[in-house]
């Protein structure tokens, strides 16, 4: 498949898989050595759809590895993108009709007829132990290059209930749900544990939720989760104009990779004039036209 350019960060990115992960996707700075001594913090990411193809954000997640990260994609990179157009299948035997996803008029209900999940959070901890153990290895490319106290969670639509629920996990330093959020009522769609409301009380960690517009069909659903979440940290905001599919296959991502780098070097490193992005009334996302924000317990 075609590979993404490098990003628009100071370390030129690449795109690879590691026969010790075969089932992920590793973006990472592709000289290690010009480092200087920098440690690289962890983004773990869910696909939209929870797809098994680790190349699906490839221009977005490419962006932000060349800031200075290492990110894993569930799946392994395919030959086309999960969200372009399938391959032409005449030699192949036709595959059963799948029943039609209905969407509820009221999007934070469960669709119906979901086709189950082809990726699991569950991956989203090998990603973390097998990275642990990478950076501790002697004769990894890795070895001593990774932050492996500051690692982030983040998923698209499906892949954002997976990030929601590995944010639980202790070793995580933040969260970011993107074009998401959970049900009304308890939903497994995520691979994973069923998920309701409350599990969302078991985060202890700062969590954005980035989506589109309320043509947006997760776009309620987030609007609910930040409503629900009362005691950390949390960003809320959406695009005008922008759908359920972000900007992610925009070149170098977009606008929504530029956020995503702000709120990791934030969070992840604690740049404090990336934090200007989202803290306080006059913020760069609250002064800008094209965005609605709302927050609670951000410092």
């Amino acid at each position: 498949p075609p590979r993404p350019n490098p990003g628009s960060g100071p370390y030129k990115a690449v795109m690879e898989m590691d026969a010790g992960l075969p089932d992920h996707t590793i973006y990472r700075p592709e000289d290690m050595s010009a480092l200087n001594g920098a440690t690289l913090p962890l983004v773990i990411w869910g696909n939209g759809a929870c797809a098994n193809s680790g190349n699906s954000f490839s221009n977005f997640l490419t962006d932000i590895s060349s800031y200075g990260y290492v990110a894993i994609a569930l799946g392994p990179i395919t030959e086309r993108n999960a969200a372009g157009p399938p391959p032409p299948a005449a030699a192949a035997p036709a595959a059963p009709a799948r029943p039609a996803v209905q969407q509820p008029a009221d999007t934070t209900q469960l669709p119906r007829n979901l086709p189950p999940a082809a990726t699991h959070p569950s991956q989203m901890l090998d990603a973390m132990k097998w990275a642990i153990a990478e950076n501790a290895r002697a004769d990894s490319k890795y070895y001593k290059h990774l932050n492996t106290a500051k690692i982030a969670v983040m998923g698209q639509s499906c892949g954002g209930v997976q990030a929601i629920e590995v944010a639980a996990d202790p070793r995580i330093t933040t969260a970011v749900v993107w074009n998401s959020g959970l049900f009304a009522q308890p939903s497994d769609m995520g691979g994973g544990k069923t998920l309701s409301k409350k599990d969302l009380e078991s985060i202890h960690v700062p969590m954005a939720y980035i989506s589109g517009d309320p043509t947006d069909i997760a776009h309620n659903n987030a609007n609910s989760d930040f409503e629900y979440i009362k005691s950390i940290p949390v960003f809320r905001a959406w695009e005008r104009g922008v759908g359920h599919g972000g900007t992610y296959n925009q070149p170098n991502g977009g606008e929504f990779a530029g956020i995503g780098v702000a709120w990791l070097n934030w969070q992840l490193k604690g740049d404090q004039k990336a934090s200007m992005m989202f803290r306080g009334a006059d913020c760069g996302l609250c002064v800008n036209p094209r965005w609605v924000v709302q927050t609670k317990n951000l410092k």
